[in-house]
């Protein structure tokens, strides 16, 4: 069996997770199984080659799709290339583990809809299965858009939305395929790098820059990021504990990263730039707390039972926060040193029948990833 893993990548270091979450289960469930990674500019073949990805060649450029062609061409040919070369195509291909965390949407455009369309369809043509792994969906409003989901969404094995939004998005399109469960990644353990000494004196501040650009409907983030993110550098201070800047995806955020550090003028501010993701969940996993805008950053430090305060550009926060019974902690973009430093404080008070609700949370959560996985066992062993 070859399952592609769709939709993840190298750069964005919660996309890198759930594509080590996705190989994990694989080694478990279904050992003898092989997996490839589509190449693209944040998946290039060095990477794919080190985590064991064998190599697609994809007859796709933008909306013109022509992997109709991969089904022309006679097995001898592809059996070839694949022991020669690592090379399958998508007609080599059994599964789609489609685990794109957050990319059909009004905010990414049509294009990935008309794609992942095209793509749900001809492998239901050909008997093969598509499942969406637990991911935020919507909103859909182009009517375009809604056509093409309303034929491709029914004819899925499987969509997981990873929330009640979400799937209420979903709903309108394809009922009996669709169910709901959180974040998976919430089964990977962290690793902690030698370099993180005393993480518990440290606090961590993951940005995102997605909080400042146009797929944040609240303008009022635009204008004070950096503040509040500056803010929360002091308040920690206040609190005597050590701020630390994690850069969780790509330059972008690394460059708010130095914006902030020159912002509160403080040389010693440190940085970190990790690029394995197992190791960046290490070390939210070590730390007192974390301040995050980074999805996948929040879910890390949740899952673990780490004081998290986190900002929202989208629903998917709100939701992720609903489900771990806290909600009252994410951050309001004009929030004041002061704000931030009792909210923090409260984040992090673990004697109250609260945070034993949480914790208490966190292993039902982890049981639902578990059911999600059972269930997708289910489809790919029949």
């Amino acid at each position: 069996m070859i399952i592609e893993i769709k939709g993840v990548q190298f750069v964005n270091k919660g996309a890198e997770l759930m594509m080590h979450a996705i190989i994990q289960q694989m080694k478990v469930r279904w050992p003898k199984a092989e997996f490839v990674l589509l190449p693209h500019n944040h998946s290039p073949y060095y990477d794919r080659v080190n985590v064991g990805s064998l190599q697609k060649f994809n007859f796709r450029k933008n909306t013109l799709d022509l992997n109709f062609i991969s089904y022309l061409i006679p097995s001898k040919v592809r059996n070839y290339l694949k022991k020669s070369y690592g090379i399958v195509l998508e007609s080599d291909v059994d599964v789609i583990l489609d685990a794109s965390g957050f990319a059909y949407s009004d905010k990414w455009g049509s294009l990935l809809i008309k794609q992942m369309s095209k793509e749900v369809l001809r492998y239901n043509k050909h008997n093969k299965k598509y499942i969406f792994m637990p991911q935020a969906f919507g909103p859909f409003t182009n009517a375009s858009d809604k056509n093409l989901l309303k034929a491709s969404f029914p004819k899925a094995d499987l969509i997981f939305a990873r929330e009640k939004t979400s799937f209420d998005y979903v709903h309108e399109f394809s009922k009996q395929n669709l169910k709901m469960s959180p974040d998976f990644t919430n089964l990977v353990k962290g690793v902690i790098p030698d370099y993180y000494k005393e993480g518990d004196k440290k606090i961590v501040i993951i940005p995102n820059n997605n909080m400042m650009n146009n797929k944040n409907d609240n303008l009022l983030w635009a204008r004070n990021y950096i503040n509040v993110l500056s803010n929360a550098v002091k308040a920690i201070k206040n609190l005597g504990y050590e701020p630390v800047l994690l850069n969780h995806e790509g330059k972008l955020d690394g460059d708010i990263c130095k914006t902030v550090k020159n912002n509160i003028g403080d040389s010693n501010l440190e940085i970190i730039t990790e690029g394995d993701p197992l190791k960046v969940k290490g070390i939210i996993g070590a730390s007192a707390a974390l301040v995050s805008s980074r999805f996948h950053g929040c879910v890390s430090a949740l899952c673990q039972g780490i004081p998290c305060l986190g900002t929202s550009w989208s629903h998917k926060y709100e939701r992720l926060f609903e489900d771990y019974g806290r909600e009252k902690f994410l951050l309001t973009p004009e929030m004041t040193i002061e704000q931030i430093q009792l909210l923090l404080e409260e984040c992090m008070n673990k004697n109250t029948t609260e945070f034993e609700a949480y914790n208490e949370k966190i292993q039902e959560l982890k049981k639902d990833s578990e059911k999600m996985w059972d269930e997708i066992s289910i489809i790919l062993d029949k």
